[in-house]
């Protein structure tokens, strides 16, 4: 399987950092502080004026979880049909059932709005009730890759799960299994060291930056409760540049 870097980013800045460090592939969003929502077709274009990269967009028109209602799913639906017009080239959502399932008709649903570009089942898997099942519900319907941690905090306390999704892959052909949460170059370097059959990886590779502001007014919040609203979170060229030395080395 081939080797992928994907970085997700939600600012022309850390596009361009993205680009510039190495990425295959770019997971498009907005809000990452939230784990990310859909993005602003606008952002879309702007990279669009830069790079023909890859670039797969979130879809998820709210923070939470991954249960989602009629109106909602309408909206999904929309939000990807706008998307591709603008030039995305795959896309990145997940929808679970009440019990904690993979909900495959309104997973089916949001795949034909997005027809033949491929799609990402993102880390809904890792708050499902099983993710070996929910993993192989997704290669059912054709699901192309998998964001996964194994079900935990980070991919490394997650290993053993990614571990047993990568035999499941191997021994089946079914999605490719990217690997997130705290993915860095010394991550990649010890889970590919363990697992020869890890390939594809996913990262922001972030740095802080800090804000303009002079006069900052700290006790009047924008947002949620505790969230610094004087630093701003970008990809950082260095950080993905090792990261991708670390999966080509």
């Amino acid at each position: 399987m081939n080797k992928v870097l994907e970085v997700c980013i939600d600012s022309l800045g850390s596009a361009r950092a993205a680009i510039a460090g190495g990425a295959d592939r770019l997971e498009l969003c907005s809000a990452l502080t939230v784990g990310g929502l859909t993005p602003y077709g606008e952002l879309l274009r702007q990279i669009r004026r830069e790079s023909s990269i890859p670039i797969r967009a979130m879809i998820r028109p709210r923070y939470g979880d991954f249960l989602y209602t009629e109106d909602e799913l309408e909206m999904m639906v929309m939000q990807i049909e706008h998307l591709k017009q603008l030039g995305a080239d795959g896309f990145v959502f997940g929808c679970l059932t009440p019990q904690g399932a993979l909900d495959t008709a309104a997973m089916q649903r949001l795949m034909d709005a997005a027809g033949s570009c491929p799609v990402t089942l993102h880390r809904a898997i890792d708050v499902s009730k099983d993710l070996l099942d929910t993993y192989r519900d997704a290669a059912k319907l054709g699901i192309d890759t998998v964001l996964t941690s194994g079900g935990a905090v980070n991919c490394l306390a997650g290993s053993e799960t990614i571990g047993r999704l990568l035999e499941i892959n191997a021994a089946g052909g079914g999605p490719a299994v990217l690997i997130g949460a705290g993915v860095n170059a010394g991550v990649i370097t010890q889970l590919r060291a363990r697992f020869p059959a890890a390939c594809c990886f996913h990262l922001s590779g972030k740095r802080e930056v800090e804000s303009g502001m002079l006069f900052r007014r700290q006790e009047v919040p924008m947002g949620l409760p505790g969230l610094d609203e004087w630093h701003i979170q970008q990809a950082d060229p260095e950080n993905i540049r090792a990261a991708r030395a670390a999966l080509d080395g």
